[in-house]
């Protein structure tokens, strides 16, 4: 495959050097040692400069789980937007953040997960490049805090939900948010405006510093 647009994005993903409670705190070693993924650009409304809205993202593992904790800061005091608690919310009308991954690596199939600012879970299979299936659902777990200045995703999702090829430790992953009060969407890996966020053309790279543990069957 020619190389993808975006491969000069990568962020280490290393394993987990304590425990993790999903909390929506960043209270743990591991956290403070994971590499961090910042510096988000804006799709919307204009897709040629640095979103005005900083997001930052950590990732880890351990034998069982992939780990995520995100912090989306706030420019702007006030409540935050969401029009729903149910699962697979309306994704327009919430504050959300949402990643994607592609663990072929194939920029076709993967899958996407996230919550919105209370909180609520969103989670889907992703196909022909990046296309969700939302009636997709699994078993994960997530938290979210909400502080003054920011608002906080924790999240915990089992090796054995999702489905991966052995031994590979190159992934295409990509991270998005959207800030209703300021209008604005962003993405880690830059996305053209006419394309979603979900694009897996545009992934950057999730580098594993060992092969994730065997997937066996999901049962």
């Amino acid at each position: 495959i020619a190389q993808k647009k975006n491969n000069a994005f990568q962020l280490h993903i290393n394993k987990a050097t304590s425990p993790i409670t999903i909390d929506g705190a960043m209270a743990e070693e591991s956290w403070h040692n994971a590499e961090t993924a910042g510096d988000f650009f804006m799709v919307l409304p204009m897709d040629t400069s640095h979103a005005t809205v900083p997001t930052d993202v950590r990732m880890t593992y351990d034998d069982n789980h992939i780990y995520i904790l995100v912090t989306c800061w706030l420019t702007r005091s006030g409540t935050y937007m969401v029009e729903s608690l149910r699962r697979d919310f309306a994704f327009g009308r919430n504050d959300n953040f949402i990643f994607f991954i592609d663990p072929f690596d194939d920029r076709t199939n993967g899958f996407t997960f996230g919550a919105n600012a209370a909180g609520a879970q969103w989670d889907g299979m992703l196909y022909d490049g990046g296309r969700a299936d939302l009636s997709w659902d699994n078993k994960w777990v997530s938290a979210v805090k909400n502080y003054d200045d920011k608002w906080i995703f924790e999240a915990a999702i089992p090796f054995k939900s999702i489905r991966y090829k052995k031994g590979i430790t190159n992934w295409g992953i990509n991270f998005s948010r959207l800030d209703i009060r300021v209008a604005e969407k962003s993405a880690w890996a830059p996305v053209p405006r006419q394309f979603p966020t979900a694009s897996l053309a545009y992934t950057g790279n999730l580098v594993w510093d060992a092969a994730p543990p065997d997937p066996g069957a999901n049962i």
